[in-house]
């Protein structure tokens, strides 16, 4: 059983041949509304693995609402820990150019109403051994809290560094399993421009202080991560990205539901990774997770 506390975003999406320099102008090739927010994006994604999924979190009571959690509803994710705040629904404002990169603008609104109380409901329904999952979308208070009530019920908690505010080094270092690409590893390590040996050796060290599971994302290079002392890579597919928005959240909802169904470590990063791969074959973050069945063909 997976809990994912976290944020729930009505993303609103903007295609451009090239992404604008700072002040400059440029003209769109489409536009497009869909589900978001890193926690239901993961929520999503785990639900498509196959795992038993609840969602916790805070919409509003505007239009946006019951789009923003519409799939995570078609999958059969238990919503009944989504409040509804006074607050808008949270949107990312999201820009992606014709490379497939992308920039992107996140207003927390609702989200920004989770707090420690709601924490401490959510881990409090959970049993030891289920894992709860987390981001940096919500207030740091509730994130802490719940890495807290975790660690202190036994369950086992997943924390994606993202995006990197200030709190993201130090929450970093309480959760069980922390997933980061390489520039949230560097804030993580106290580390900067890190070669590939320099790399390994600050997860190494990282490790032997924390004792933590560590991964972090390589892009099209795949993924390192080390768990027990053993270092282990993984790849994706190789593939030309259409929109990468979405892969860090399937990457992290993939593997926590491969390692809840029992996987062994190194084909729960293996599935996480073509998982990833396969989401930046679609435009949006939700709408591109791809199935179970998808990503198992591939492996």
């Amino acid at each position: 059983m997976i809990t994912v506390f976290g944020s729930i975003n009505m993303d609103l999406i903007a295609t451009t041949a090239r992404l604008p320099k700072p002040g400059e102008t440029v003209a769109g090739t489409g536009f497009s509304t869909a589900a978001g927010g890193k926690g239901a994006n993961q929520a999503l994604a785990a639900r498509r693995a196959g795992a038993t999924v609840k969602m916790a979190g805070a919409v509003g009571s505007d239009s946006f609402a019951e789009g923003a959690l519409d799939l995570l509803k078609s999958a059969g994710a238990d919503l009944s820990l989504v409040k509804t705040a006074s607050e808008p629904t949270g949107t990312a404002h999201i820009t992606v150019g014709g490379d497939g990169e992308n920039v992107i603008i996140v207003v927390a609104s609702a989200n920004g109403t989770v707090g420690a109380s709601d924490a401490e409901t959510a881990v409090g329904m959970m049993t030891p051994g289920d894992t709860l999952m987390l981001q940096l979308e919500i207030p740091a208070p509730a994130v802490e809290a719940a890495l807290d009530a975790a660690k202190e019920k036994g369950v086992t908690s997943i924390i994606n560094i993202a995006p990197l505010t200030p709190e993201a080094g130090r929450l970093g270092r309480k959760a069980d399993i922390v997933v980061a690409n390489e520039t949230e590893f560097e804030l993580l390590a106290g580390a900067h421009d890190l070669t590939t040996a320099q790399r390994e050796d600050a997860v190494r060290r990282l490790h032997q202080e924390t004792g933590q599971t560590i991964i972090v994302t390589l892009g099209a290079e795949g993924v390192m991560a080390i768990r027990d002392g053993i270092i282990h890579r993984a790849k994706g597919l190789k593939i030309a990205p259409v929109d990468t928005v979405g892969a860090g959240d399937t990457f992290c909802g993939y593997l926590a539901a491969s390692l809840d169904a029992g996987l062994a470590f190194p084909d729960a990063l293996r599935r996480a990774a073509v998982a990833g791969s396969l989401a930046c074959l679609k435009p949006g973050a939700q709408p591109a997770i791809p199935i179970a069945a998808e990503v198992d063909a591939k492996i």
